[in-house]
Formats: structure tokens, sequence, C-alpha cells
């Protein structure tokens, strides 16, 4: 049964995953005289190839240092202080992260162009408009990761406290030790994700020399220069997989620092003014600032306040052959779609790898490493591969979407389920073996009642990331099945203040739908809910064995 659960994720992720993007790599690299080490050579050594590699990396590093400074503070703020409002506060942080980027990107746009806010700034259609977008995205992620572990840590900076050490001090040298594999495993979470920000790069009219990701666009679907794609794309899997090396091994660390009991949460006091001051201009400014430019810029047309932008999703808006409400309708129909297969998969994969039934560990580390390697390469070259492999062999573009959507989302609704199951305490397992339930009783009475919360989440996660796909469905979606992200960078790539005003509403709509799903399983999951179905567990077992 095990076997069959792992085997049946991995099986998928080979055929539409592995497959195309190695046939995608093949078809640039291979010719029928064998592998073409000279041309392979000869687009490494290109200036422009490093050039494009370069400015990945930068701003990548840069957006990654920028949310970790502003991500600790509202860590803290959020996770140690006794605070009114707290949860909704945490709520509404978390939403940037799971905004599809051609929203986010659409969002920036508004608040960078020469009449927006912070138009002053000067940073329109340069590279630092799309580090200040990756910021907004993935602060949360800081702020998420740090400070469950920052809630947990026992009162040890309040010992050095007691013992003259200053707040600085006893921050530097005993809570930053204390929370260094979570910085670190948040760290290159975010970089990992700020290397394959292609949405938020392309909305913001790929700046400079673009990333990897644009460049890889620009190779195949303007000048088919495949041999290009793939040298571009084994780049940025040696990139981003080393950063998912590093996370791993951080988020190993991290996991045993999470079983601490949580700390009672303390009254503010003088020395947290400073981090109570960067965490409100950060929630103000940086997340606040883009959403409420955005929701302004769709209510307007050439400068006057009109609601023309949301007649045009409720009506034909007569752009791309289709309007902009079948638009969302094919997003719902394939995000649900999609969402409901990540979740059986990742649930399976989750589950088989934490069983105790689980096989040796060589063979589930493999198994780990493989479900996780899709965040390793760009959506781009995997929805070009599915092109290129199986889309021809399909019916309609309408039957992939949805596989490509959950291949995007399957590696991030596993990590959601894994550390809850894996973090279910094993005598529980074994207790029940003991009194005779084989791996489906156990699974149905201990692993399932246990997990259903991280289930409830991992579902309204791999929904808002299906919803929001952009780079792999806009080489699948046809004329009859574009999805909403598509159909905004469509309308951003046009002139008229009609197409963007449209796309301004549409990108309203859109990120409505999936912020909205995200703050609603952030504030479902009450603090202590995790420890409360334990005991319970425990409890029934008592019952059972007496």
């Amino acid at each position: 049964m095990v076997a069959l659960a792992l085997a049946v994720p991995l099986f998928f992720l080979a055929v539409f995953f592995l497959w195309p993007v190695v046939a995608m790599l093949a078809r640039g690299l291979v010719t029928p005289a064998g592998v073409d080490t000279v041309g392979f050579a000869a687009e490494l050594t290109r200036p422009r190839t490093w050039k494009v590699a370069g400015q990945t990396l930068w701003m990548a590093a840069a957006s990654t240092a920028c949310s970790v400074v502003l991500g600790l503070p509202l860590a803290y703020v959020l996770y140690r202080l006794r605070l009114p409002g707290v949860r909704v506060v945490r709520a509404f942080v978390v939403v940037p992260f799971v905004l599809p980027t051609v929203v986010v990107g659409t969002a920036f746009r508004a608040l960078l162009r020469a009449d927006g806010p912070y138009g002053f700034l000067g940073w329109d259609s340069s590279p630092w408009a799309v580090v200040a977008a990756m910021v907004f995205f993935n602060t949360a992620v800081i702020s998420r990761t740090v400070g469950p572990l920052w809630a947990a840590l026992p009162p040890h900076a309040e010992a050095a406290r007691t013992l003259g050490a200053s707040p600085w001090r006893a921050f530097r040298t005993v809570t930053l030790l204390e929370l260094a594999p979570a910085i670190t495993s948040g760290a290159a979470i975010v970089f990992l994700f700020c290397s394959t920000s292609f949405g938020i790069v392309q909305t913001l009219g790929a700046p400079g020399y673009g990333t990897l990701e644009t460049e890889i666009w620009v190779q195949t679907t303007t000048f088919l220069d495949l041999r290009a794609a793939a040298v571009l794309s084994l780049l940025q899997v040696v990139i981003v997989g080393i950063a998912t090396v590093v996370a791993a091994r951080a988020t190993r660390r991290t996991s045993a620092a999470l079983r601490l009991r949580p700390a009672a949460r303390r009254k503010v006091g003088p020395s947290d003014i400073p981090a109570l001051l960067i965490s409100s201009a950060t929630v103000i400014f940086l997340i606040g600032a883009p959403l409420l430019t955005l929701v302004a810029r769709s209510f307007q047309r050439s400068g006057t306040w009109t609601l023309e932008n949301y007649r045009n999703l409720i009506g034909s808006s007569g752009f791309s052959g289709i309007s902009a409400s079948d638009a969302l309708r094919n997003s719902l129909t394939t995000g649900l779609s999609a969402a409901a297969l990540a979740l059986l998969l990742g649930a399976l994969l989750a589950f088989a790898l934490a069983s105790p039934w689980a096989p040796p560990r060589p063979v589930s580390t493999a198994a780990e490493g493989i479900a996780l390697l899709p965040l390793g390469v760009s959506a781009v070259t995997v929805g070009f591969g599915l092109f290129l492999t199986i889309r021809m062999l399909v019916p309609s573009a309408q039957l992939l979407v949805p596989v490509a959507q959950a291949v995007v989302a399957l590696p991030l609704v596993a990590r959601v389920i894994l550390p809850v199951v894996r973090a279910i305490d094993p005598r529980l397992r074994e207790a029940a073996a003991t009194l005779g339930a084989g791996p489906g009783r156990v699974w149905r009475s201990i692993d399932l009642p246990l997990a259903a919360r991280a289930l409830a989440v991992a579902a309204g996660f791999g929904l808002a990331i299906s919803l929001g796909e952009y780079g792999a469905t806009s080489f699948l979606a046809t004329s009859d099945s574009t999805t909403l992200p598509v159909l905004i960078g469509q309308l951003l790539g046009r002139p008229g203040a009609e197409n963007y005003g449209t796309a301004m509403a549409g990108a309203v709509v859109l990120g409505t739908v999936t912020g909205g799903l995200m703050a609603l399983s952030e504030m479902a999951a009450p603090a202590g809910a995790a420890s409360s179905l334990l005991t319970q567990q425990k409890g029934k077992l008592r019952v059972r064995t007496s």
C-alpha cells in the first residue's frame, strides 16, 4: 500500500515533468550526430548568457537580503508580542505570497509608473522595480518561516538580559544563533522563488537583460532557438538546485527546534518600539500601498473614475478572442482540477514518506528530491516541454493545462503536508499497530485526523497557486482555454487605456480570490490546534487500550 502511494505521484512526475523537460533539453542539445558540445560551449560563452545569469543572481540576492531585513522584525512582532488583531495582520501579511506573480507585477507597475504614488523614485521599468516586487512577494516567507520557531524558543535571551546584556547584544549573541537555521532556510527559499519569478519580471517589462526565465521565453517563442533555451534552463537548474539543497538542510535543522513548547507572548516594551516601527512601515508602505494602488487603478480610465474596467470582466471584452469572464471561468475550472490533483498526489507522497512502513532512507530521500524538482525548473521550460511532447497527443489544451498547474503546485502542497505528518508522535502509530491495526487503519485513525488541518491549508494553497500559474499555462492555453493570468499578461502588453484598465480590474479579481483563500486558511487554524488534536487522539488510544 505504501509502495503504491509513493509510486503514483512519482509516475505522474515522470510522465508530465521529467519526460517533457528532458525532451525539451534534448531538442536543444542533441543532434543526430550526438551531443552538440560545440554549440553548447558557444551558447555558454556568449556574453549575453552571463549578463542574463548575472542579473538574475544579483536581483535574487538583493531581494533575498531585503526580505530577511524586513521579515525578521515582522516575525518578532507577529509571533512574540501580545497585540490586538495580530491574527488579522498575520493573515494580511501572508496574502502577497499567494498572489499570482502577474498580479504582483501589475500592482507594482501601477505603483511605480510616473504618475503613481512612488513615481518619484524613478524605478519604473528598472531592475529595482523587480527587486521591490520580489521583496513584497517574499517578506511573508521569512516571517512565516522564522516566526513559529521564534515563538517556540526558550527564554535564553531573557536570561542574558538579566545578566546585564543589552537587547541588541542578547539578540545578536543568543536569539540570532538560535534562529540561524530558520533564517537560512527562509532565505534559501526566497532566493529560489526570486530566481523563478517569471510573471513579475514579464509584467514589469523585463528591464535590463531580463532574467533566465524571461530569456528562455524569448529564445523559445521569438527566436525558436531551443539550444539557447536548453543552456539557460540548465544554468537555472544548477542555481536553483543549490538553493534547494541549502533550504532542505536548513529545514531539517529547524524541524527539531520547532518541537519546543511555544512560549507565552510578551507585552510590548520600550525595546520593542524599533521592531514595531519597521513592521508598521513594511505593512503600510511595502504591502498595503501596492494593493491599494492596484485597486484604485482598477476604477480609473484615462484619469477618470469609472466602473467600465469591471464591466469588461462581465461582458465580452473583445480581446484575444475570449471575454474576461470566460477567462475567469477557465481559471476557476482548471484551478480546481489542478488543486484537487495536486492535493491527492501531495497527500499520497507525504503520507508514504512519513509512514512507519516507508521505504529505506536512500529511497525516501530520492523520492522527496524528485518531488521537489519542479521548484528548480522554470515553469516556462515545463510548459514548452509539455507542448513539445504531450500537447499533440491530447485532443484539447483544457485537459493539459490543469496537469501543468498541478506539476507546479505539487512540491509546495507536499511541503505543507509533509512536516505535519512527520511531526506526529510515532508512539500513536505503534500503539495502534500493537492493537492489531494495519497500515490503512492506522492512516484513517491517526494520520488523517491529525493532518486534516494541514490538508485544508494545502488545498487552499494549491488552489491559489493553480489559479495564478502563468509560465507553463501561457505555452499551453489556446484561445478558448485562456486563463485570467494569461489574459492579464496579454492586456498589459498592448497599448491603450482600455487594455490597461481591464488588466487592473482582472488583477484585482484574481488577487482577491487567491489572497482570500490563503487569508482564510491562515485565520482558520487557531493556535494550539495541533496540540489539542494530538491530546484528543492520545485519549482515544488510551480508551481503546483499556
